[in-house]
């Protein structure tokens, strides 16, 4: 289990200024690490999320999608993509290392080191739940379903 993951107090760049995750004013946070924007799994999730925002609203949720993708980057899928949800950039790989979601993957027949896709439930701060080597198609619906249950305990 990893219940030392905590959010590190710090300032990261995304696609609506800077934002520190140990200051998000909801209860509840999810924070998910994508390989790359503008990819077929990481559009699905990400306009998942986005159309699932409303109801995470609802439950005083926050959702903050991460890759190593420059801003520009980001704010190019959000606006191909309509998202709604906040994408962090993470260049340098602090967070990436912190929730420790680079493994090596098998690309093509070649070994490489890249973001395997992971998601991480906060309440007040604290980690509740994560979700480690997740496929993309249906994984907002059950972050969202698995929340409600952790709201309702």
């Amino acid at each position: 289990m990893t219940e030392h993951i905590t959010l590190p107090q710090q300032i990261f760049l995304s696609t609506t200024g800077e934002i520190n995750l140990s200051e998000v004013s909801t209860d509840w946070l999810i924070v998910y690490f994508y390989p790359k924007d503008s990819t077929p799994g990481c559009t699905t999730q990400a306009v998942a999320f986005s159309c699932l925002k409303d109801q995470f609203d609802a439950l005083n949720t926050t959702i903050i999608g991460v890759s190593r993708d420059s801003v520009k980057a980001h704010q190019n899928f959000t606006e191909k993509q309509s998202l709604t949800i906040n994408l962090i950039s993470d260049k340098d790989e602090v967070l990436c290392q912190h929730f420790d979601v680079i493994k090596e993957k098998n690309m093509y027949g070649k070994i490489v080191m890249g973001i395997q896709r992971s998601t991480f439930i906060f309440h007040k701060g604290q980690l509740v739940k994560e979700y480690r080597k997740v496929k993309a198609a249906g994984h907002a619906e059950q972050v969202l379903e698995d929340l409600k249950a952790l709201q309702a305990s």
